[in-house]
C-alpha cells in the first residue's frame, strides 16, 4: 500500500496519522501567517492588510504595526493612523542612519498580531537577519500572528519568468516554501486598466515616477501577464489546500474542481498509445496527469520483454509530463480507483480489452472501474494495431509460466503425492472429511512456498489423488456415492480460494517487506549521515548504501571552495570508469546525464548532480549492476532521495566548517581589536610626553649644543613616527568597530590631494611627485579628512618602498558613474602574488627588512574607501613599479555658486605641480 493512502477497509494509514499528529504538534505553539498576494505594486495589498487588521482590532485583538510602507499615499496613511506602531531601530550604514524594524522590541512587546509589509524586503547590513521574511519566521516561532504582503515577481520560482516578461530583474525574493507554508493567502486583484488609472492619478507613485513606471514596468501587456501568473499561483495554492483538506478529512469521492487524468499502463503492446493519447488530452485541457502501472499477483511472473516494455512506457509518460508510479494491489480496478481518489483525479484512461468470446461472463476493466466508482469518468482507448506476441498475451500466461518453471510444478506434484502418502495410514483411523484437511494443508503449503499457479495445480491434483486413492471404489475415478461429488466440488473451491488468498497475502507481504527494507535503509543512512564530520565519511556511508540497496558502484566527485569538481574520493569497492566531460556537463547544467537519461544515454555510468539547498555540492557517478532498475520510477525516486540526502549532508559539513572558522576569526578579531585599542591608548600618553620633552629641550637656557640639538630632533622624529603608527592602530580599531561617522561634503579632489601633499612635503623632498588631474573633474562627495588620510597612506607607502629620486604620479579621471584615482611609482613594484594580501591588517610588502611600519596603512585605505562605497586594489605598473587604484561613486553635485570658491589656495596649487629636491 502506497504511503498516504487509506487502508482497504477504509481506515486511515497509521503512518499518515502519525505524520499529521507531529505536524499539528509543530504548529501548536506557532503563530499564523496570512499573506496578501498581488500581481504588482498598487493593487491594494497594504490597504487590504490594514483593513483586515482593523477588523481584528474591532474584535478585541492586540494588533500592532511592525512595518507598513505607505509610500506617501494619503489613503494608506489614513488607514494606518490609530494603530500602535513598533518604534524602528536606527542602524548606521555607510555614513547614513537608516530606520529598520526592531525585532527585539517586537518580541518583547509580543502582540497577538503584527503587520509586516513587503515580505521580500532586504534588511540593512548589520541587522540580525538579512531578509524580512526571516524576521517573520522568528516572530511566528514566538507565537505571534503575522500579516504580510508580497508581489508575484518576488517569488523565487517565478523571478526569472517575470524578468523574461518585463525585462526587469527583481533582486529581492522570497522562498516559495514561505508562500506555500502560509496558513492563509488572500489574492488582492485589480484589472490592469484600473491599475493604470490609479498610476496616472498619482495614487501609487508620485506623478513623475508614475510616468516612468507606465513606460517601463507597468505596461499593459506586462500587467496582464503578471495578473495571470498571480491567479495561476493562487490557484495552485488553493488546489494544495483542497488536497490537504481531503487528506485530513479522509474524503473519498473525487472533487472535480479541475480537469485531471490518470492513465493506467498495462503489459500489453498498446500501452504506449494510452500514454500518448493521455498526453494529448492533458495538453489540450492544460490539466495535470498521472501514469501508473499496477502490479498484481497475476502479473508477478511476467516475461522480461513485457517488463521492459512497461518500464519504457512509464519513462515515456514521464518525458511527456506525467507523474509516474508503480502501485501494488490485488486487482487493477481497485488500485486504479484508490489512486485516483487519493490524488483527486477525475478521469481514468484504460485500454480496451481484447475480445474473448469464451469468457463472455468476464466484464472489461473499464466496466469494473465504472461499477466501483460511478463518480469517475472512464475513457477507453482503442487497441493498438501492433501485434502482441502470443507468449506475452494474458490467456497464454499460465502456459508460459509452466514452461518456464517446470521444477516448481514438479515439486508441487511431489508435495501432493506426499500428502497422499501421509493420509494413507490415516485412512483406517479417520473419516474422509478429516483426511481432506491433509490435502488442503498441502495446497496452503504450495501457495505459500511456490505461489498462485502451483496452488491452482495443487488444488486439482489433490482432488484427483483423494478421489483415486481414498474415495470408494478405491483405485478408480468412479464414484459410488453422489455425495462425494459435493465433497470434490467443495474441496476444489476451498483449495482454489485458500491457495489464491495465501499467494496474494504472500505477495503483499513481500512488497511490504521490500518497502520497509528501503525505508529502514534510508533511515539508517540518514542517522549515519547526521554524525558524519568529513566528506570522506559521507562518501563511505553513501557507498555502503548503494552497494547494499542497489548493487551499484559509485564515485563521489565533490567541489572545492571555487566550485570546481575534484577527483573522485576513494571507494572501497573500486571506482567506475568516469568520463570527466559528462560529469562536468551534469554539474554545469544541474541535470542528470549518462545511462537512463536523454543526455548521452550510451554511457554505462549515470551522473547525478548533488543538489543542496544553497548550491551544487558535486556529482555522483553510478555504475548499476542491473541498468534496467533505473527505469523503475520507485527506484529512480529512491536514488534521487539518496542524492538529496548526500548533498544536504555535504552542505551541513561545509557550513559547520565555515561556522567554526568564522567563530575563530571573530574571536581573533575581537581579541586583536581589544589589544590594539588598549595598547594604543597606553602608548599615547608617554609619546605625547616624549614629544613635549623634545620640544622643550630647544627652549632651555643655555640653548643645547649641536650634538644635543641633533639628539632632540631625532628623538622628536622617532616619537612622531611612533605616534603616527599609534594613530593608525586607533583608526583601524575604530573602523573595524564601525564607530566612525562619515562627514560627507562635496569636495574638489585637487584640494584633498593638495592637503595630503602639503602634510608630507618634508618627506617628499627626495622624490618627484607629479599630479595629473582632468580639467573637468567633477566634485566628489567624501569625508575630506579621511580621504586625505588615504592619499597620505598611499604616498607614505611609496616613500617607504622606493629609493630616493623615484617618481610618484597621482592621476584621476571620471569613468561613467565613478571617479578613478591612480597612485603610481617607478620603484621595485609589488611582491608577486601578494597584490591582494597587502591590504590585510599587519601585512607588509616585505616580510623582513628595516622598512618602518606595522602593516596597517593599506588596510586603513581599504576600510575608508569601502566606507565611501568604493573599491581599491593594487597591481604592477606596466613600466615597472606599483600602481594603486581606487574608485569612488559619482553623484549629482549641487550647482556651484562661484567658480572661485572651489579654487585651491596658492600654496596648495603650487604643491600640485612638482616637488623635487
Amino acid at each position: 500500500m502506497a504511503a498516504g493512502e487509506t487502508q482497504n477497509d477504509g481506515r486511515p494509514n497509521p503512518d499518515e496519522l502519525l505524520a499529521r499528529v507531529r505536524q499539528d504538534e509543530a504548529r501548536a505553539g506557532r503563530g499564523r501567517l496570512k499573506i496578501f498576494f498581488g500581481a504588482s505594486a498598487g493593487v491594494g495589498k497594504t490597504c487590504a492588510m490594514l483593513a483586515a487588521a482593523r477588523q481584528q482590532l474591532i474584535q478585541g485583538a492586540d494588533a500592532v504595526i511592525g512595518v507598513v510602507e505607505t509610500h506617501g499615499r494619503i489613503e494608506t496613511e489614513a488607514m494606518a493612523d490609530g494603530i500602535e506602531r513598533i518604534a524602528p531601530v536606527e542602524v548606521p550604514y555607510r555614513g547614513r542612519v537608516l530606520a529598520e524594524f526592531d525585532l527585539d522590541r517586537a518580541l518583547a512587546r509580543k502582540p497577538a498580531l503584527i503587520l509586516m509589509d513587503e515580505l521580500a524586503h532586504s534588511n540593512v547590513a548589520g541587522s540580525r537577519h538579512p531578509k524580512r521574511w526571516q524576521d517573520v519566521e522568528e516572530l511566528l516561532a514566538a507565537g505571534i500572528d503575522v500579516y504580510s504582503t508580497v508581489n508575484v515577481q518576488h517569488l523565487e520560482s517565478l523571478n526569472d519568468v517575470v524578468s523574461g516578461i518585463t525585462g526587469i530583474r527583481v533582486w529581492e525574493t522570497v522562498p516559495d516554501r514561505i508562500f506555500d507554508d502560509a496558513d492563509e493567502v488572500v489574492l488582492v486583484d485589480l484589472p490592469p486598466d484600473e491599475l493604470l488609472e490609479r498610476l496616472r492619478d498619482g495614487k501609487v507613485y508620485l506623478p513623475n515616477q508614475a510616468e516612468r513606471a507606465i513606460r517601463n514596468f507597468f505596461r499593459k501587456g506586462n500587467l496582464l501577464a503578471l495578473r495571470e501568473l498571480a491567479l495561476r499561483r493562487t490557484a495552485d495554492r488553493v488546489d494544495d489546500d483542497v488536497q490537504q483538506y481531503r487528506r485530513d478529512q479522509l474524503v473519498s469521492p473525487v472533487w472535480q474542481t479541475h480537469d485531471s487524468l490518470l492513465a493506467c499502463v498495462g503489459p500489453g503492446a498498446g500501452s504506449e498509445k494510452i500514454v500518448r493519447t493521455a498526453a494529448r488530452i492533458a495538453s489540450r485541457l492544460e490539466a495535470p496527469w498521472h501514469a501508473i502501472y499496477i502490479e498484481t499477483p497475476e502479473r508477478q511472473r511476467l516475461p522480461a520483454v513485457s517488463r521492459d516494455r512497461i518500464l519504457k512506457t512509464l519513462k515515456l509518460a514521464q518525458e511527456l509530463g506525467a507523474d509516474t508510479a508503480t502501485v501494488t494491489g490485488a486487482s487493477v480496478e481497485d488500485e486504479a480507483v484508490r489512486y485516483a481518489r487519493s490524488h483527486n483525479l477525475s478521469r481514468i484512461m484504460v485500454g480496451r480489452d481484447d475480445p474473448r468470446r469464451w469468457r463472455v461472463w468476464r466484464r472489461s476493466v473499464a466496466d469494473r472501474i465504472g461499477q466501483l466508482a460511478p463518480d469517475l469518468d472512464v475513457i477507453q482507448v482503442a487497441r493498438s494495431d501492433g501485434h502482441t506476441p502470443a507468449a506475452e498475451r494474458q490467456p497464454g500466461l499460465l502456459a508460459a509460466q509452466v514452461a518456464a518453471d517446470w521444477r516448481t510444478y514438479a515439486l508441487t506434484a511431489v508435495v501432493c503425492g506426499l500428502a497422499g502418502l501421509i493420509a494413507t495410514p490415516l485412512y483406517p483411523l479417520f473419516d474422509l472429511a478429516n483426511i481432506v484437511m491433509v490435502f488442503l494443508l498441502a495446497v496452503v503449503f504450495v501457495a505459500v512456498r511456490f505461489g498462485r499457479g502451483p496452488a491452482v495445480m495443487a488444488s486439482f491434483l489433490s482432488v484427483a489423488i483423494f478421489d483415486f486413492f481414498f474415495v470408494p471404489p478405491r483405485m478408480s475415478f468412479a464414484v459410488s456415492d453422489v455425495q462425494y461429488l459435493m465433497t470434490f466440488a467443495v474441496m476444489l473451491v476451498v483449495g482454489l480460494v485458500v491457495g489464491q488468498l495465501t499467494a496474494g497475502y504472500k505477495y503483499q507481504a513481500h512488497v511490504a517487506g521490500s518497502r520497509e527494507s528501503r525505508v529502514r535503509a534510508l533511515y539508517e543512512m540518514s542517522r549515519d549521515l547526521s554524525g558524519a564530520l568529513l566528506p570522506e565519511q559521507i562518501a563511505e556511508i553513501g557507498e555502503r548504501f548503494l552497494v547494499a540497496e542497489m548493487g551499484a558502484r559509485a564515485a563521489f566527485l565533490l567541489t572545492d571552495d571555487h566550485d570546481r569538481l575534484q577527483p573522485p574520493l576513494f571507494a572501497s569497492v573500486g571506482l567506475p570508469e568516469i568520463d570527466p566531460g559528462i560529469a562536468q556537463w551534469a554539474f554545469d547544467h544541474a541535470e542528470p546525464a549518462g545511462q537512463g537519461t536523454d543526455t548521452l544515454p550510451a554511457s554505462p555510468i549515470l551522473y547525478l548532480p548533488l543538489k543542496a539547498p544553497m548550491r551544487l555540492r558535486g556529482v555522483l557517478a553510478l555504475e548499476m549492476r542491473n541498468p534496467a532498475r533505473l527505469l523503475i520510477p520507485e527506484q529512480r525516486r529512491l536514488l534521487d532521495t539518496f542524492a538529496s540526502l548526500i548533498a544536504i549532508a555535504l552542505e551541513r559539513v561545509h557550513y559547520v566548517g565555515v561556522a567554526q572558522e568564522t567563530t575563530v576569526q571573530m574571536e581573533s578579531e575581537r581579541l586583536r581589536n581589544s589589544l590594539l585599542s588598549a595598547i594604543s591608548h597606553d602608548l599615547r600618553t608617554p609619546l605625547s610626553v616624549l614629544i613635549g620633552l623634545a620640544d622643550s629641550m630647544f627652549l632651555t637656557q643655555p640653548p643645547p649644543n649641536d650634538a644635543q640639538a641633533e639628539i632632540s630632533r631625532k628623538l622628536r622624529e622617532q616619537a612622531l613616527r611612533i605616534n603616527a603608527q599609534v594613530d593608525n592602530l586607533l583608526d583601524m580599531a575604530r573602523l573595524q568597530a564601525g564607530r566612525i561617522q562619515l562627514n560627507r561634503q562635496w569636495q574638489p579632489l585637487e584640494e584633498v590631494v593638495g592637503s595630503a601633499i602639503k602634510g608630507l612635503r618634508p618627506a617628499l623632498a627626495d622624490h618627484q611627485v607629479r599630479v595629473e588631474l582632468d580639467d573637468d573633474l567633477p566634485l566628489v562627495e567624501v569625508d575630506s579628512v579621511l580621504m586625505q588620510r588615504v592619499f597620505s597612506n598611499l604616498l607614505e607607502n611609496a616613500l617607504k618602498y622606493t629609493p630616493p629620486g623615484s617618481h610618484i604620479w597621482i592621476r584621476a579621471f571620471a569613468t561613467g558613474t565613478q571617479m578613478e584615482v591612480h597612485v603610481e611609482d617607478d620603484g621595485p613594484g609589488l611582491p608577486a602574488g601578494r597584490e591582494e594580501a597587502i591590504f590585510k591588517k599587519f601585512e607588509r610588502g616585505r616580510q623582513e627588512g628595516n622598512t618602518p611600519g606595522v602593516g596597517l596603512g593599506l588596510a586603513i585605505c581599504r576600510a575608508i574607501v569601502e566606507a565611501h562605497d568604493g573599491e581599491i586594489h593594487a597591481r604592477q605598473r606596466p613600466g615597472g613599479g606599483a600602481c594603486f587604484v581606487f574608485s569612488l561613486p559619482l553623484g549629482t553635485p549641487p550647482p556651484l555658486v562661484n567658480d572661485a570658491d572651489t579654487t585651491p589656495d596658492r600654496e596648495e596649487a603650487t604643491c600640485l605641480t612638482r616637488i623635487q629636491k
